[in-house]
């Protein structure tokens, strides 16, 4: 396929509007910036630091940040950006900061954090060139990662879809795909709701108890600093240790996806056991393998309505808001969406996936008409 077909094969009557590849040839970085649509003001969306990342993939990502800002009811487009890189290289702070002097130009585009990247990653971008969300408290900002604001939402949505559903979510069975910010956020909060997560994965694998996993035993933290792991403690011995593949397999009540982009697709989804699907993830399934689910009776939330919380929150930390401010908005609105949602499916039988960009796409469009670009 050629540059030019990648790009132009999936723009529509929404965007994008801008797609930009940055090459720097003395740190070899290969990067890629998509704002999507701007009608609704400035784009906001994360920086992904991965090194199989695509220009469809960001493309994907950057609409998923259109339809959820809209969504959340806040005045910001949509928008991606990506570095193909190492997210462990050990001169990261070097690709960060040349990076975000390339970014410089792109006004319309405000980065956050995404895999890969971080508080500490925003704190240097905003230090370059003056826009960024989700920077440490410290610099007035609110740290999406730190305070687990968007796994905080999934759960969120997770509890209103279940009982939507007639399904209680205390003593349900949760698996969670991804054991980053997001899925320990999500995880501590679930149980904090009376559910029972009993499998976790991460990059290396996963692990499963069907009597529950204890959170506080799982985690690993350095003792000098108390900076919680990204990953599950290798040495907890509460569980059975599985394949990721497996993971997706088990017969659980709540199946949470919360790491990587196409981890359900039409090769594994038949597999899925799981009766309520809450997409912590960008883009985790793909559209056929969402359509199956929803002929087989599992409902799923779809990303940019269940992992909005952590752009309501940068929302927030742009208006000068306060951490207590952000957690009360986020449970706000993504609770009265996934309602939302979720009854429009009912209403007009549609898929909530179908039912979600009906209501998201009915803003961009007011926008783009009333400012003549359509």
């Amino acid at each position: 396929m050629s540059a030019e077909s990648e790009i132009f094969g999936f723009a529509d009557d929404i965007g994008p509007e801008k797609v930009v590849h940055f090459y720097h040839p003395k740190l070899q970085i290969k990067a890629i910036l998509v704002v999507d649509n701007t009608a609704l003001g400035p784009a906001i969306g994360g920086i992904r630091m991965a090194p199989d990342v695509t220009t469809r993939e960001v493309f994907r990502l950057a609409r998923a940040m259109t339809l959820k800002n809209s969504a959340a009811g806040i005045p910001y487009g949509g928008g991606k950006s990506a570095i193909m890189g190492d997210p462990d290289a050990s001169n990261k702070e070097e690709i960060i900061r040349t990076f975000a002097r390339l970014l410089r130009v792109h006004e319309d585009y405000i980065p956050g954090p995404d895999m890969g990247t971080d508080e500490h990653c925003m704190a240097i971008i905003q230090d370059e060139i003056g826009r960024a969300i989700g920077l440490h408290k410290e610099l007035g900002g609110i740290p999406l990662d730190e305070i687990g604001v968007t796994g905080y939402g999934a759960a969120e949505a997770a509890e209103v879809a279940a009982e939507s559903t007639g399904m209680a979510l205390s003593g349900a069975t949760v698996a969670i795909e991804g054991f980053g910010a997001v899925g320990q956020a999500c995880f501590r909060s679930l149980v904090a709701k009376g559910a029972k997560v009993v499998a976790v994965s991460d990059i290396d694998g996963a692990i499963y108890n069907p009597a529950g996993l204890v959170f506080e035993e799982l985690v690993q933290s350095d003792s000098e600093t108390g900076v919680v792991s990204k990953t599950w403690n290798r040495a907890y011995v509460g569980g059975e240790h599985i394949s990721d593949a497996r993971l997706f397999a088990l017969d659980v009540d709540v199946l949470v996806p919360g790491a990587r982009p196409d981890v359900i697709t039409m090769d594994n989804v038949a597999d899925v056991k799981a009766r309520l699907v809450v997409e912590a993830a960008n883009i985790p399934a793909s559209l056929d393998a969402e359509r199956y689910l929803a002929e087989h009776g599992t409902t799923v939330i779809p990303d940019f309505i269940a992992n909005a919380g952590g752009v309501i929150a940068g929302a927030v930390e742009l208006r000068r808001g306060t951490v207590e401010e952000s957690f009360e908005s986020v449970r706000k609105q993504i609770r009265h969406n996934v309602e939302e949602v979720l009854a429009i499916s009912r209403d007009e039988g549609l898929r909530p996936r179908e039912a979600a960009e009906q209501l998201a796409l009915r803003r961009v469009m007011v926008a783009m008409r009333d400012k003549g670009r359509i």
